[in-house]
C-alpha cells in the first residue's frame, strides 16, 4: 500500500475518532478533544507501529494484536488517554507498557522527554527499531517491571499506563510529581475503569472514572531488574 493510501486512511481514523468523540460525550464531560491532540493522532503513522500482516488494518478504529498476548489499543483510547494527561511542551512523561511503540511516539509529539517501560523484551527490540527509524530521540526505554515504575528517572510530570492493574501501584503515585497526572485502567477484568488520577501541589490524590474499558493485565514481578 503506498503512503497516499495510508495517509488518506489516517484522515479517515482521525474522523472516526472524532465521532466516537461526540458518541460519548456525556461520559467524557466535553464535546471534543484538544486540536493538538487530534493533531499528533492525524500525524503519527499508525501503521508503522502494527506487524506487517496488519498494516492494511492500522487505521481501523479497533485494537490490535501485536504478538505476545499484546494489544496496540483502538486510536479513540490512545487519543482519549493523551487527551486526559494533558501532556505540555516542557513535560517528562513516563509509559507503561511501550508495546510496539505508538502511544510513545504519540506521546513523544507533545512531550519534552518520555521513558518508557516494557516487559517483553522482543516488543522493547520491535518498537526501539521504530521509534529510531522514525527519528523519535526524545524517547527512552527500558525493559522493566512497569508496576515499580522507573525510580531513576522519577518524578514524573505526566505517566500513563497501557495496562490495567487491579488497584493502581502505590510505586506510580509516589513518582508522580505535585500537579501531576495519570492515566491508568484499573480493575478486575469484566470491569476496568479507565482513571484519571490527579496529585495537587500539597500531595493530595484525587481519582476519577472516565469510561469502562477493557486492557490486558499489568504484568507484576516482585522483585524487577532494570536492563
Amino acid at each position: 500500500m503506498k503512503e497516499e493510501s495510508f495517509s488518506a486512511l489516517r484522515q479517515q481514523m482521525l474522523q472516526e475518532v472524532v465521532a466516537h468523540t461526540v458518541y460519548v460525550r456525556d461520559e467524557l464531560n466535553k464535546p471534543a478533544l484538544d486540536d493538538r491532540v487530534l493533531a499528533v493522532i492525524g500525524k503519527v503513522p499508525r501503521h508503522e507501529f502494527v506487524p506487517i500482516e496488519l498494516k492494511s488494518y492500522a487505521y481501523a478504529n479497533v485494537p490490535l494484536p501485536i504478538g505476545y498476548g499484546k494489544t496496540i489499543s483502538q486510536p479513540f483510547i490512545v487519543a482519549l488517554m493523551t487527551d486526559l494527561l494533558d501532556v505540555q511542551p516542557h513535560d517528562t512523561v513516563l509509559e507503561i507498557g511501550t508495546g510496539l511503540g505508538y502511544q510513545a511516539a504519540i506521546l513523544a509529539e507533545l512531550a519534552a522527554k518520555v521513558y518508557s517501560i516494557e516487559i517483553v523484551d522482543e516488543l522493547a527490540a520491535l518498537a526501539r527499531k521504530r521509534l529510531t527509524r522514525l527519528g523519535y530521540t526524545n524517547v527512552e526505554m527500558c525493559v522493566n517491571d512497569g508496576y515499580h515504575g522507573w525510580a531513576e528517572r522519577a518524578p514524573f510530570d505526566k505517566l500513563m499506563v497501557t495496562a490495567a492493574p487491579d488497584l493502581i501501584p502505590p510505586p506510580l503515585i509516589n513518582q508522580l510529581k505535585a500537579g501531576g497526572k495519570m492515566v491508568i485502567p484499573a480493575g478486575l477484568s469484566d470491569s476496568q475503569q479507565l482513571m484519571l488520577v490527579e496529585k495537587d501541589e500539597a500531595g493530595r490524590v484525587s481519582t476519577k472514572e472516565i469510561l469502562a474499558v477493557r486492557f490486558t493485565s499489568l504484568e507484576h514481578d516482585d522483585q524487577p531488574q532494570v536492563s
